[in-house]
Order: C-alpha cells, then sequence, then structure tokens
C-alpha cells in the first residue's frame, strides 16, 4: 500500500520545516510580505499552517481539532480582491520551501504537492469578496497522490 502524502513527506516534522520555510520565503518576497508580516498575526502560524497542511496530506486532524475548519480558513484570507499574483508568488514559494525543508524530491510526489498549492490558491482566489460569503461548515481538504479526495 501507497503511503499518504503526510507519511511519505516525513509526518510532523517535515511539515512543520515546510510551513517554516514557507514562511520565510514569503516574508522575504516583496510583494508577499506584508500579508506575513501584520502584527495581527497569530503567534501560532507557523504551527498552524503545519498542522493544515499535514492534515490535508493525510497526517492526524490536528487542525480540525484544535483550530478550525477549511471555513475558517477561506475566511481568514477572503475580501481580499484579486490577489492573482500573489496566488502566483505564494505558489512558487511553497515548491522552492520544499526544497527549503528537504522534502523528497521524487517528481511525482513534488508534483502533487504543487497540485495542491495550485488547487488551494485558485480556491481562495474564489472568494474575493467579504468572508461572510464563504459556506459554512467546509470540512479540511485531503489530498492524495491521485489530487482532491472526496471527505
Amino acid at each position: 500500500m501507497r503511503p499518504t502524502l503526510y507519511e511519505f513527506a516525513g509526518g510532523d516534522p517535515a511539515f512543520h520545516a515546510l510551513a517554516a520555510a514557507h514562511h520565510e520565503r514569503c516574508l522575504a518576497d516583496p510583494e508577499l510580505n506584508h500579508p506575513f508580516s501584520k502584527q495581527d498575526q497569530h503567534p501560532r502560524h507557523v504551527e498552524r499552517l503545519a498542522w493544515y497542511w499535514a492534515e490535508v496530506m493525510g497526517g492526524p486532524p490536528r487542525f480540525s481539532r484544535e483550530c478550525s475548519d477549511h471555513s475558517a480558513m477561506l475566511r481568514m484570507h477572503a475580501g481580499n480582491g484579486d490577489m492573482s499574483d500573489l496566488g502566483r508568488r505564494f505558489v512558487a514559494c511553497f515548491v522552492r520551501a520544499a526544497d527549503d525543508a528537504g522534502l523528497p524530491a521524487d517528481p511525482e510526489f513534488r508534483a502533487a504537492l504543487r497540485s495542491y498549492m495550485e488547487w488551494a490558491v485558485a480556491e481562495v482566489l474564489t472568494y474575493p469578496g467579504p468572508p461572510g460569503e464563504v459556506p459554512s461548515g467546509l470540512a479540511v481538504p485531503r489530498w492524495s497522490w491521485n489530487g482532491l479526495q472526496p471527505v
């Protein structure tokens, strides 16, 4: 049986390293820096981001249990208008952060990570209006080697 993307990546330590590396790359990006350096950012942002991505990739439901659901994540990013260029930059930082974090270089694994982030950014961009437009009760998505899975 094939391992989950979470297991293949290396579990919690790998996703924490990915979230930390991604955060650092976004802080270093002149366009992405602003949303990642806000004073009101949650003090455990990197940890919670790692939990979210780990859960998406087949890891434990820590984000769902301790933080919230997918709707809350979408609401947090809603209401920013057209962010297409920021979305492309976000994906590029994510792809490079996988290198920085030392995630497996396996091409199929990397393609699965990239396709997830492209899908996730596209979904966030579907809510340019107020956060109230995001439906309630959306479960954290599950991503596999074959893409989005039913939850």
